[in-house]
């Protein structure tokens, strides 16, 4: 026991760092568009429309992610969970440091959004193959009745990952006027990328193989086509999966890129005391993620994930009130509220996605349901909000959060509870 702790807690940071990493570099992307990808890389025509199309390329890496869970799942079921998860952090570490040398539609016309598009595209891939990787490493070392607590840790990767993103473009926004800011500074987080990357990939090669995919690789030959068995023998799983993650990415989504959006143009409230707004809301989230991973373990994934869907479908009738008031003091608490239901539904899946498929397509299938939730709870949200509002109010957006809400929670009940499960 003394010489397995040290192991286990150097998986468990390997885990949260290398998630911190990625998902600092998919926000910081977020951030940018709702505050210059706009006016940077379309034609200079209606605002409204520039914003549309910034959050449409926002959605685009939410496309590639499944393909990314796909194609990195392959190798991860195949040849290991180490190897593909250093080739992941590379991809998207290489692709986020891009964008930040890019020049804009002024320089090089219909080239600049071209480009955007790829670098976009190949961020989505690469982090469609880390989180699976990083889920899988932590649960398939936990100790038995733990898994929950030790699949917490790339969960919370995100949250410290958006206080880093957030954080850079705060200091920014506070040393730079607004000239220099849209000139160059919001290229220096992109460039920063890759000084994380290294960092990561420092921690990642020193990982060891689970000794779950190890035993399963030395008694069973990898499946030749992991995705073809995933679909045809663990579909179900893949679609409920997929389902009960609705609900986190449209509470994420909405309560960061669309609210700051929001806030900063139709309300007035200044950049970086939105961006400190932001900072304040994301602690709840991170406060929520043990939390809820203590209760996983202890109550089980559903009921965790039913109470906590139900507190997000009602949060989504607080939106349109507190939102529009105009109140820092109010909007700050609808923000922090939104976060820490995002981090209660959120916890549960380090565990119960690995949970719900066997070793062979275990990391192709974690992977596959946690990035098909993107694209239906995450990928077109900001796009939908504005859409929402434009045509109906901010009361429509609220109600998209409550109808994601709600099918994230028929899905957990459809789930059958895998707390128990063994994953060998």
């Amino acid at each position: 026991m003394i010489n397995n702790s040290p192991s286990i807690l150097r998986i468990a940071f390997a885990s949260f760092i290398g998630t911190a990493i990625e998902f600092y570099d998919f926000y910081i992307y977020g951030l940018a568009v709702a505050m210059v990808i706009g006016p940077l890389f379309f034609p200079a025509s209606d605002p409204a429309t520039q914003s549309l199309n910034a959050f449409l390329t926002f959605g685009i890496a939410f496309i590639a992610r499944p393909i990314g869970a796909v194609v990195f799942g392959h190798f991860g079921d195949r040849v290991g969970r180490k190897s593909t998860l250093v080739i992941s952090l590379l991809v998207m570490g290489t692709s986020t440091t891009l964008i930040g040398f890019l020049p804009g539609y002024a320089l090089i016309g219909w080239g600049a959004p071209v480009l955007l598009c790829l670098l976009r595209f190949g961020q989505g891939i690469g982090l469609g193959g880390e989180w699976g990787g990083a889920a899988l490493l932590a649960a398939e070392y936990a100790p038995k009745g733990r898994r929950g607590w030790f699949g917490m840790f790339p969960q919370l990767g995100p949250p410290v990952g958006f206080l880093l993103a957030v954080g850079s473009f705060l200091l920014l926004s506070t040393v730079l006027d607004d000239v220099q800011f849209r000139a160059w500074g919001w290229r220096i987080p992109f460039l920063a990328s890759a000084v994380l990357v290294v960092i990561g990939l420092y921690v990642r090669l020193k990982l060891a193989e689970t000794p779950v995919f190890a035993k399963s690789l030395a008694s069973h030959r990898p499946v030749r086509l992991p995705v073809a068995e995933l679909f045809r023998s663990h579909a179900q799983a893949l679609l409920l999966g997929a389902l009960v993650m609705v609900v986190c990415y449209a509470l994420f989504y909405i309560s960061t890129v669309f609210s700051l959006s929001y806030g900063t143009t139709k309300l007035g409230i200044p950049r970086p005391q939105f961006l400190g707004m932001l900072c304040v809301a994301v602690i709840f989230m991170a406060a929520a993620t043990p939390l809820s991973a203590l209760a996983g373990d202890r109550y089980g994934r559903r009921p965790v994930l039913i109470v906590a869907g139900i507190a997000a479908f009602m949060s989504g009738f607080l939106l349109s009130p507190m939102l529009s008031s105009g109140s820092t003091v109010q909007i700050t608490a609808f923000l922090c509220l939104e976060l820490f239901l995002m981090g209660a539904t959120f916890a549960p899946m380090g565990a119960l996605l690995p949970e719900l498929f066997p070793t062979a397509v275990r990391y192709t299938g974690a992977g596959a349901s946690y990035n098909l939730g993107g694209i239906l709870g995450a990928s077109l949200a900001p796009y939908i909000a504005q859409q929402l509002v434009l045509h109906g109010g901010l009361s429509w957006v609220g109600g998209y959060i409550s109808v994601a809400a709600a099918i994230s929670v028929l899905a957990a009940f459809a789930i059958k509870e895998t707390r128990d499960k063994e994953l060998t």
